[in-house]
């Protein structure tokens, strides 16, 4: 990305990178007219896939299909990334929530726009098919505790994904452990479960036959250099190096989202939040976590490029 290259750091702006569940069909449709949709092509070819299609045409059936939804998640955040930089705001911190990292990760430089949508298109089939070998998905769970949280350790074939806030989390599991969990949330501690519209056991053990092929796919890109803070959703902490990220790519794979973790760690410096497209899920967590002055999440190319920071 050449633009980086003229612009001072925002040490009071984190951007928000967004996983594929923030996605809906059309979700390209307001973006279109942006000078920077031609990336979509150099995303597509990479991907060998028509992602354009995908944005513009898909419904939402078809596009929370993980090898499309991941995709076309990345591609739409990146345009929104260029828009954010032709408003002169080149953040220092980023935060991508699961595939947001890979978003995350080319927005700094670490990653060309081709080599993470490859990895992205080999991160997305790999799912796919480790997730036919073992049917499963994902329930959001919602007004627990601690001891909520520790009474999922004692289920069987339930694991925690992702931790998005004090009260908030999400667990992946079989098909026959999730039944457990909707049926039991009340009991074990938690208000609310609400099962998700994806495509299979994300951020658990089940993932654990997708490793090798992406392991594989990491080693083969070359890595660049950065001045951002990144910080990872393994271990909540910054990460800067090639040979740090290749680890904790792979660890993501099969281990929880910490984002209450990592929205944590941003120093108090940071002040204002920008949500990439599709949605504005991140900016919903990150404002029960801790406070902001400014949160911005715009949807459509106008609302980015009315953004002033």
């Amino acid at each position: 990305m050449p633009e980086l290259t003229n612009l001072p750091f925002r040490d009071d702006v984190v951007v928000l990178f967004p996983g594929q569940g923030s996605l809906s069909g059309g979700a390209g449709l307001a973006w279109q007219s942006s000078r920077h949709w031609n990336e979509i092509d150099r995303i597509s070819e990479a991907a060998r896939l028509d992602v354009a299609q995908l944005l513009l045409s898909t419904s939402d059936e078809e596009v929370v299909r993980t090898d499309r939804a991941q995709i076309a998640t990345f591609a739409l955040s990146i345009v929104g990334y260029l828009e954010l930089l032709d408003r002169g705001v080149r953040p220092r911190y980023l935060l991508g929530h699961s595939l947001g990292e890979f978003s995350a990760l080319v927005a700094s430089g670490l990653l060309s726009i081709e080599d993470g949508a490859r990895l992205i298109g080999v991160r997305g089939a790999a799912m796919a098919r480790a997730a036919k070998e073992t049917e499963g998905s994902m329930v959001a769970l919602m007004g627990g505790d601690d001891g909520a949280r520790q009474a999922l350790f004692e289920l069987d074939e339930v694991w925690v994904a992702n931790i998005n806030g004090p009260s908030q989390i999400v667990v992946s599991g079989t098909t026959a452990g999730l039944e457990v969990v909707l049926n039991r949330h009340k009991e074990i501690g938690w208000r609310r479960a609400t099962p998700l519209a994806v495509g299979g056991a994300f951020h658990s053990p089940l993932m654990a036959p997708a490793q090798a092929e992406l392991d594989k796919a990491l080693s083969s890109v070359e890595w660049g250099t950065t001045e951002a803070m990144l910080i990872a959703n393994v271990d909540g902490e910054v990460h800067t190096s090639a040979e740090e990220w290749r680890a904790l790519l792979s660890r993501q794979l099969t281990s929880p989202v910490e984002f209450l973790r990592a929205t944590l760690a941003l120093p108090e410096s940071v002040t204002t939040t920008v949500e990439m497209p599709p949605g504005a899920v991140l900016t919903g967590l990150t404002k029960r976590i801790r406070s902001f002055e400014v949160q911005l999440s715009p949807a459509t190319l106008s609302e980015m490029q009315e953004v002033s920071l």
